[in-house]
């Protein structure tokens, strides 16, 4: 069974703990129509991905 030689030292502990934590999403401008839309998913207001309508939006 692997068992530690030395103690752990705070710095490497931490550093390996910070890997963990929380990002906010980075989040990026349709081209379309300039709403806040995450990366790879189409755009919730307009429909577009990609140049390309995929979503039919209907008005309200």
């Amino acid at each position: 069974m692997g068992v530690p030689k030395r103690k752990t030292s705070k710095m490497r502990l931490r550093t390996r703990k910070a890997a963990n934590r929380w990002r906010a999403p980075k989040l990026g401008k349709c081209p379309q129509c300039g709403a806040s839309v995450l990366p790879h998913i189409a755009c919730p207001s307009c429909g577009y991905y990609n140049k390309r309508q995929v979503l039919t939006i209907g008005a309200e």
